[in-house]
Formats: C-alpha cells, structure tokens, sequence
C-alpha cells in the first residue's frame, strides 16, 4: 500500500466487523490517516475464528474503542455507531447457505436502520461483493459487465450460489433503506480478495468459479487497494453509487494457475490449463479508478 498521508481529521468513524481481515485492515489504515475508530466485531458466531485474535493489536487507546455487536441486535449496532462521522461496513463469513443470507440481509438492515437514526453519520461505505453484480441467466449474451448490473436472486436460488444471493439481497436491502432514510451510502463491489487463510478452494466466492472465468468476470483484489478504495470513497465527496473494485482479472491460462497455486499452495503440482483459453475480460474497474486517480492523496490505484 501507498503510504497514506496522516489528516489528522478528528473525525471518529466505526468500522464494522473490525474481526474480519478487511475490518481489521480497515481499523489500521483508518488510524494511520488520523481517524478515531469504533472497533465494532460481531459475535463468534458469524465471524472466522482466527481473525477475532486482531482485535488485540490495537494498542492506541486513546484512538480505539472497542465494541462487540451482534448483527442481529439491533441496539448493539447502534451503540458502536453512536457519535460517529462515518461507517465502513462488511459482513463475511466462511460458507454461505439459505439461513446466512437471512442472516446478512437483517444485519444490513439492522446496519444502515441505525445509521439513519445516528445524528452524525454523514457516509456510510457498504461492502458488498462482485457476486452481487455478475450472476443471471442470460449473462452470456449481455454487453460488459458494469456497476448497474445486479446478480438475479432467482438465477442465484436455481444453483444455489448462496455467497451471490446474500450479497445481493444485502446490498438491495442497504440501498432501498438508504434511499428511503435518505443515508449518504456508496457501496464497494469487490473481487475476490487476496489475503488470510481464507483464500483457499472452499472460499465461499469462488462457487462457479469456472464459469466466472469462462465469462471473464472472475477478478481478484488485494487488500491493500481494497483498503485505500474503501477510505478514498469515504473522504471524496464525488463519490456515488456502486464502485466495482479489484485489481487482476484472470482471463488467460496462466492467470487461473497462478490463483490456483495461491488457493493451494501446497499442493506439489501446479494444475494443468490444457483445457482453459484466452478469455476477452469482460468487467471493468474504470469508475473506481477514475475517481482514486482524480482524488491522489497517497492512496494506490487499481
């Protein structure tokens, strides 16, 4: 990551669950720019087991405060929102069915109900998922993939890609009570991400990943662009809308042995691509880097 400039913005903004690996990258990257964080982590029961150690390295008292929330206590949300100037949100967890989308479309809710009722919120950055814009069922004969497009619930149901569902129907509901509540939101759509334990086969992102690369949507991001994409689209005030984020695009063989060999990377023998080929990328990242490029301040761009 770019060295990011210190603001010293006085500003204190929550950062929502700060136990996940983005959260967690989030809470360090907010702190080297001169923001005081609400730490807000959910409960074991919704999050990765290895990431809840993170919390502990959060030494600066003075600018963290740590909070416990669970994403469906409503009143526990709002308490880490409470005097904060803005919100980072992301919700993860290791596999997805049919109750854990029930569950991050309540906890979306839940989220964005109590930014409305919070007097001082005045951005809320929602993480979402490239999930939540590629999946429906005429896909293949459609132009480029853009911000516009949403995955198709139905389409999501019918081969059960419950990562895309639940990304879907959250960041759906986070936009309707956004729009309805009038909430300053902007979403950040990203690619699979490239760091922590849970880049493996059984990531929850990659269900239909051969599809996804035969399409040419199959696109990763490393968490240090995710980061300064999150903090660069909470401080620009041209910021609007969806932003898909990711910085590769695995379009060609060798592409799909080098993510293969970082999912499993102890594995002996890296895996043949005898059957894959050059696939044309059909998704674009233009909006973000736009906006990142206009906006500098140290911050590194796609």
């Amino acid at each position: 990551m770019a060295p990011a400039r210190p603001r010293n913005t006085g500003k204190t903004v929550c950062v929502m669950d700060a136990s996940s690996r983005l959260g967690a990258a989030l809470v360090d990257g907010l702190l080297a720019r001169g923001y005081t964080v609400h730490a807000a982590s959910f409960g074991r029961a919704y999050v990765r087991a290895g990431d809840m150690a993170m919390a502990s390295q959060w030494n600066d008292g003075n600018r963290v405060a740590l909070f416990r929330s669970d994403p469906l206590d409503y009143h526990s949300i709002a308490a880490a929102v409470r005097g904060c100037s803005g919100v980072f949100y992301t919700f993860d967890h290791d596999s997805y069915d049919e109750f854990m989308v029930e569950v991050e479309v309540r906890a979306a809710h839940n989220v964005l109900e109590a930014c409305a009722q919070a007097e001082a919120v005045e951005r809320v950055v929602f993480t979402s998922s490239v999930t939540a814009v590629i999946w429906k069922e005429n896909r293949k004969f459609t132009e480029d993939v853009h911000e516009r497009d949403w995955s198709e619930p139905t389409f999501c149901k019918k081969f059960k890609l419950w990562h895309a569902l639940s990304k879907t129907l959250s960041e759906k509901t986070a936009w309707a009570l956004a729009m309805d509540r009038g909430v300053n939101m902007v979403s950040v759509n990203a690619g699979l991400i490239l760091a922590g334990p849970e880049l493996s086969p059984s990531n929850p992102y990659l269900k239909g990943a051969p599809e996804m690369y035969e399409d040419g949507v199959l696109v990763a991001v490393e968490l240090e662009l995710l980061v300064d994409a999150h903090i660069c689209i909470f401080e620009s005030s041209d910021a609007f809308g969806r932003y898909l984020c990711f910085n590769r695009a695995i379009c060609r063989p060798e592409d799909a042995v080098k993510l293969a060999q970082m999912l499993s990377p102890s594995t002996p023998n890296p895996p043949r691509s005898d059957e894959l080929r050059v696939i044309q990328e059909r998704i674009h990242s233009r909006k973000l880097n736009k906006l990142m490029l206009e906006f500098g301040d140290g911050l590194q761009v796609a």
